[in-house]
């Protein structure tokens, strides 16, 4: 699968970047989760289409949870989770600084217009970090 290409068509299907960083990670294990979608479109828009912090941020941290959290009542989530889950945070926020920071608002530069150039970049490179720790961290 080409992941880029596949975040572009769910793009064009009106998912938002949270959501896309799910669907992905679903169907890279052959699953299928529309609740979980649907759920991680409240993290649309900066949390509620509010403009705060980004659905690439947020929905990476869901993302590493996704892979390495805890689940069930006997289950325990991977020792690295949280150190993962800084790690992504931190390289986010250094990441973001060309943008003026992490939120919808300085990301878009107060243009909804700039959604379609920049929010493909950020989900693209906000996912291949999450894989790159999960694969680190020897998650996946």
């Amino acid at each position: 699968m080409d992941v880029f290409e596949r975040m572009l068509e769910l793009s064009r299907q009106g998912f938002d970047c949270a959501q896309i960083l799910l669907s992905i990670a679903l169907e890279l294990e052959g699953k299928q989760n529309p609740d979980l979608v649907r759920a991680m479109g409240g993290l649309t828009g900066g949390v509620g289409n509010a403009g705060l912090t980004c659905g690439a941020l947020t929905g990476g941290a869901c993302l590493l949870a996704y892979f390495a959290g805890r689940g069930e009542p006997d289950e325990l989530p991977h020792p690295a989770l949280g150190e993962m889950q800084k790690e992504f945070a931190a390289w986010f926020a250094q990441y973001a600084q060309e943008y003026g920071g992490t939120d919808c608002n300085s990301i878009l530069a107060g243009d909804p217009r700039n959604k379609m150039q920049r929010c493909p970049l950020v989900v693209q490179a906000a996912f291949e970090n999450c894989m790159e720790l999960l694969e680190r961290h020897g998650v996946l």
